[in-house]
């Protein structure tokens, strides 16, 4: 009689449970392999670790003031100073924090509690419906409105901005968990399972949540450009980070007010805050292209 090893069911069960996620998995990873994703992604990859490093980088500051104010861009500084002799590179740089920081919080969470909200009706009908009504609410306010109206309830900041990009981004991801739990409700396998009594929270992990999932992570990709935007258009008119702290839009509102004696002021931040676009829209186009090919 051969003797079966005890961690036969473990290691059974772990091929079982990479046989489930690998073709989802594989999925996502192959739209990092197209040119979009390759750029994309490697655009994302240097911004981030310029942000990380910025400390070790420029242990001076970002607040480190020299006696040349307004010089355009130089050997020594690359996208010129600022009115106080700052050096607007750096302060670029400094300024990535705050927008990473942003939109790779806000949006993950926007996307997690917006699939909650729409799952909803797999609890409650009427509470899923009367969330959805709160959810067109939100949609009547535009992001920059939605925002001014934080600011005016919680002052200028971090957090309002935060508090704009996550409730900016709910009715989107509420409305496509809501759509393929609509959808999955009524076919036959989910009516079977609900016959033999699977639990509606397995009916919603193993059937709905797959279906709905493509959508979901391809809406959170354009939702992060929208965040780069949206954090950029308020801080242009004063109600997002506020100075001295840098943020993309902190030095693009400082720009602005000196365009006409330092010309290349916004170009530095500018192209940082289209560089941060561009790598999430070529990521959201590869991730679109790989679930499409499903």
């Amino acid at each position: 009689m051969t003797d079966v090893p005890l961690s036969a069911p473990g290691a059974a069960a772990t091929a079982t449970t990479r046989r489930r996620l690998n073709p989802t998995l594989a999925r996502y990873l192959s739209a990092f392999r197209t040119p979009r994703g390759v750029i994309g992604l490697s655009i994302l990859v240097i911004l981030v670790l310029a942000a990380l490093l910025a400390p070790v980088l420029f242990p001076g500051g970002y607040d480190q003031q020299g006696s040349n104010a307004l010089s355009g861009p130089s050997g020594a500084h690359i996208f010129g100073v600022d009115e106080f002799g700052r050096d607007i590179f750096i302060r670029s740089v400094y300024g990535l924090r705050v927008d990473l920081s942003l939109i790779l919080t806000a949006v993950p969470l926007s996307m997690a509690v917006g699939t909650l909200i729409g799952l909803t009706g797999a609890i409650s009908e009427w509470l899923g419906a009367g969330l959805q009504r709160a959810l067109d609410v939100i949609i009547g306010f535009p992001g920059l409105i939605l925002g001014v109206c934080l600011v005016a309830i919680l002052g200028p900041g971090w957090l309002p901005l935060f508090l704009t990009i996550l409730i900016g981004g709910l009715p989107t991801a509420g409305r496509l968990a809501r759509g393929a739990w609509l959808t999955q409700q009524g076919r036959e396998y989910v009516l079977a399972a609900r016959v033999l009594g699977v639990p509606r929270r397995k009916l919603l992990v193993r059937h709905v949540l797959p279906n709905a999932m493509d959508a979901i992570v391809v809406n959170g990709a354009v939702w992060m450009v929208i965040g780069v935007y949206i954090e950029a258009g308020l801080s242009i008119v004063g109600l997002g980070v506020q100075p001295p702290t840098p943020s993309i839009g902190v030095l693009l509102n400082n720009g602005l007010r000196f365009v006409t004696q330092a010309p290349t002021y916004i170009i530095g931040p500018g192209v940082v805050l289209l560089l941060l676009s561009v790598g999430f829209s070529l990521i959201s186009d590869a991730l679109n292209e790989a679930v499409n090919r499903r």
